[in-house]
């Protein structure tokens, strides 16, 4: 089922609101104020029954040149649009604006009505149908129809519906299956019933009872109640005008302008990089860092227009832009958004997100502009890879990169795993492929920190994965660095040994000096038992050497040959794994032990024998109950 939307746009006093009227039998303008001046201020709402029994949303929108905000409001979810020009007038400055402004949105439907008939001749129709056509010539209106009626009369109201019934036949299917979005246009209190908000559904769909997120501020919220043209609903679809009731949010929590979303299905941002086209018509230029209005939903916000390929654009230019924003903004890549001078309020172009949550951008860097073209134009794979190119250097899983393309995570995950084969990006964890650029690029950096380390220790098998863990990656949570140390030992970049890691190729290589050295340490500390001498002590019987003296003791503890009890007494492991045998034997014999019994049973001082317990009270091999230990 597919659910449109029609929306009028034209000059003030063309007779949009009557036009309305005369379709629908709805008045749409509601504000006292409204209908004593006999303008369209807010945006007003109505309902078209079609042929097979479904409904057609119809907003009628202001077209007087101070209400273009609330224009724009309202013309961001149009299906098909209505352009009026009164016969007795013709074109005028705000239906040249709001051509723009439609043309902007890229909306892909028209029909031109020209209203008043009623009060010119035949031969003026003609020469304003003309007209129109001229000022249309170039637009997506080119091709439109022309239907003259008279909402007076009634002259032509049936043939004007039975061409929208057309035109809405040929209108492609929404996106139901994507995260529902709701610009809020209107938020007001209904006694008994709470806060209410009203917006275009235009995309997915929202039920009863379902968790909704405010953004840009991710407030949470709870659905009470749906209204789709006055009728409750359990259900509203892409398409949709809505009215939607919460049960746990404040008038105060929500501002027109805000997005009712999915939870947890957008990223809010100060930046967004687009492609910004200035009309053909516009009478200003927009220089770099130009001040502008961004309209975009029903939000306005200020920002500032970074071109990054040139200096300035004129009319009917286009180039590539980052909009850095004075608030935050959530928006997709692919939303469509209108820009206006910052003063005097004019019209003067608009764009695509094809970046809603970019890094900051250097001016006319070759490959920021590449990536751009490939965000704008290639397929869905192409994108995928490009977002993950650019979200690479923060880690940005791929739940996080889906929100931002506007993909759901299923197709986000075949088309990674496509990529993946294809050997573009590689998986570090479930929820995180990197770009195969980057990955290269801190494999490189990995094996140089390694090579460091190899230089500065050459008798060590390796550094603690520990310390690699938070030397490589100290800003990344340890499932991501393990995912790319794990990855790393894949591809035989690197290895691991004993716990330790090394380059793949790395091995421990001994000359005579240093064999020599080694045969000789080892030996002091088998023979030292169980009083061995103190580290600096056995260093010093090693000669001049003592960098050489202190690389070999590190090497003997690094492959377990001894083992240290604390900065200054190490065991041979042979007497070390006898000590423990021994010790845990008679305590369990007796239920405990003492430090005088291990000072006897393995017939050395007070000294050593507290330093064995403690270390086996490190190691929870034993703990310390009153003056005694107990196995664990």
């Amino acid at each position: 089922m597919n659910h449109i939307i029609i929306g009028t746009a034209g000059h003030v006093d063309h007779g949009k609101t009557c036009l309305i009227r005369a379709l629908t039998g709805f008045e749409t303008d509601r504000l006292s104020e409204e209908k004593k001046r006999g303008i369209t201020i807010e945006l007003g709402f109505a309902y078209l029954d079609l042929p097979d029994g479904q409904r057609a949303g119809i907003i009628d929108v202001p077209g007087h040149e101070k209400f273009i905000r609330n224009m724009l409001a309202g013309a961001g979810g149009i299906d098909l649009a209505l352009l009026i020009v009164a016969a007795d007038e013709g074109v005028m400055p705000q239906t040249i604006e709001h051509l723009g402004i439609l043309s902007l949105l890229e909306i892909k439907r028209g029909i031109i009505v020209m209203t008043k008939i009623d009060m010119v001749d035949e031969d003026w129709c003609e020469l304003v149908q003309e007209d129109i056509r001229a000022q249309v010539k170039g637009t997506f209106l080119e091709n439109a129809p022309i239907m003259p009626v008279s909402s007076y009369t009634g002259k032509g109201i049936e043939e004007l519906k039975q061409e929208i019934y057309r035109q809405v036949a040929l209108v492609g299917d929404k996106k139901t299956e994507t995260p529902f979005r709701i610009p809020v246009d209107r938020v007001f209190s209904m006694e008994g019933f709470g806060t209410v908000i009203t917006g275009t559904m235009i995309e997915g769909k929202l039920s009863e009872g379902e968790e909704v997120m405010l953004y840009p501020g991710e407030k949470i919220g709870k659905v009470r109640n749906i209204q789709v043209h006055s009728q409750s609903v359990k259900t509203a679809y892409a398409g949709q005008r809505v009215a939607v009731n919460f049960s746990n949010l404040k008038k105060s929590d929500i501002e027109r302008g805000d997005v009712v979303a999915a939870m947890n299905s957008m990223h809010a941002s100060m930046m967004v990089d687009v492609r910004l086209n200035v009309l053909k018509d516009a009478q200003r230029v927009i220089k770099n860092t130009t001040r502008l209005h961004l309209y975009y939903g029903s939000r306005e916000v200020l920002c500032k227009a970074v071109l990054l390929e040139k200096d300035q654009l004129g009319a009917g230019e286009s180039c590539y832009a980052q909009l850095r924003l004075e608030e935050k903004v959530a928006l997709k890549a692919g939303d469509h958004f209108v820009v206006r001078f910052y003063s005097p309020l004019e019209t003067v172009g608009g764009g695509v997100v094809l970046n809603p949550f970019p890094e900051k951008h250097k001016r006319e860097e070759e490959d920021v502009i590449e990536g751009l073209k490939i965000l704008e134009t290639g397929d869905e794979k192409q994108k995928l890879e490009q977002a993950i190119k650019e979200g690479s250097k923060q880690y940005h899983p791929l739940s996080f990169i889906a929100v931002q393309m506007g993909f759901s995570k299923e197709k986000a995950v075949a088309l990674a795993e496509e990529l993946v084969g294809e050997e573009k990006l590689v998986k570090i964890t479930p929820d995180l492929y990197l770009h195969q650029e980057f990955a290269e690029k801190q494999g490189k950096r990995l094996s140089n920190l390694l090579r460091e380390f190899h230089t500065a220790n050459p008798l060590k098998e390796g550094m603690k994965k520990e310390e690699l863990r938070s030397r490589f990656l100290p800003q990344q949570e340890q499932a991501v660095a393990d995912g790319m140390l794990a990855y790393f030992e894949k591809v035989q970049r690197i290895k691991f040994v004993n716990g330790n890691a090394s380059l793949y190729k790395f091995t421990v290589r001994l000359d005579d000096e240093t064999a020599r050295m080694m045969k000789e340490m080892e030996k002091i500390y088998l023979d030292g038992g169980y009083a061995p001498p103190a580290t600096e002590e056995v260093l010093a019987q090693m000669g001049r050497d003592q960098k050489k003296a202190q690389q070999v003791h590190s090497a003997l503890v690094g492959d377990k040959t001894l083992v240290r009890m604390d900065a200054q007494i190490c065991f041979h492991r042979q007497h070390y794994d006898r000590a423990v045998a021994l010790i845990c034997q008679t305590a369990r014999e007796k239920g405990q032990i003492t430090l005088a019994e291990v000072r006897d049973l393995l017939g050395t001082s007070r000294k050593y024998a507290i330093t064995i317990l403690e270390t086996l009270d490190r190691e929870k091999i034993t703990k310390k109950v009153g003056d005694a230990r107990v196995v664990i």
